[in-house]
């Protein structure tokens, strides 16, 4: 099976990306960073901080997490309710970059990742694919863009969505999501050193798909659709 990680910070692109390449290529898409959501949520659900790793820890024997896909997209499965919908906000954004701090719930969602990786030609993205989880995937791209493009997008992605909040509202998320990845003890968010960095700053969408489409081609060639 082939594997290709993408990594990077908060807000880089990866999930929008990393969708449309792999209907591109005939992969499988797995979010990691929305089974991290998915814990949050359920932690805020049930009116814990998210930075109370006891409390957050005791909380994973009652949970059960799940990826499906319907129509080729991505679902989240929460105690078999569809969440999917639910995860995209601010609150849970910062909660989730809190709980997956811990050690416990890292471990808790490592094997369903590398199950479907295992199982299934993929293109996974998180903050430590190529460091952590497919430390052998055949491609490893880092993502990244500055903190003020990343944060812009965000803001317009959460106005189309009806959201009511400040550009400086999201910079600041951004940042201080970016400190907390960098910095957490458990699999912080690094570039592994076979990783080839992509800097979408100064690209719009297609641009950024391109770029990963044609290290993807170098890579492993594009006869696996």
């Amino acid at each position: 099976m082939y594997a290709i990680a993408i990594d990077g910070p908060a807000g880089a692109g990866k999930s929008t990306v990393s969708r449309i390449v792999a209907k591109e290529i005939g992969f499988l898409y797995v979010d990691t960073g929305a089974l991290y959501r998915a814990v949050a949520y359920s932690v805020l659900q049930n009116k814990i901080e998210p930075t109370d790793s006891k409390a957050v820890c005791a909380l994973l024997p009652h949970m059960e997490v799940r990826l499906g896909y319907e129509d080729g997209e991505q679902q989240v499965y929460l105690n078999k309710e569809n969440v999917t919908d639910m995860l995209r906000t601010p609150r849970v954004s910062a909660a989730a970059s809190a709980v997956s701090s811990f050690g416990p719930v890292r471990e808790f969602l490592f094997s369903q990742q590398k199950d479907i990786a295992r199982e299934n030609n993929i293109i996974m993205d998180g903050r430590d694919i190529g460091t952590v989880v497919l430390p052998n995937a055949q491609v490893k791209i880092y993502l990244t863009a500055t903190a003020e493009e990343r944060a812009g997008r965000r803001f317009d992605e959460l106005r189309q969505k009806g959201e009511n909040i400040a550009f400086d509202t999201v910079l600041a998320d951004i940042r201080k999501r970016d400190e907390n990845d960098m910095n957490r003890k458990v699999s912080p968010l690094r570039q592994a050193p076979d990783a080839i960095v992509v800097d979408t700053s100064q690209m719009d969408f297609m641009q950024s798909v391109q770029a990963i489409l044609e290290i993807i081609e170098k890579k492993i060639g594009q006869g696996i659709k």
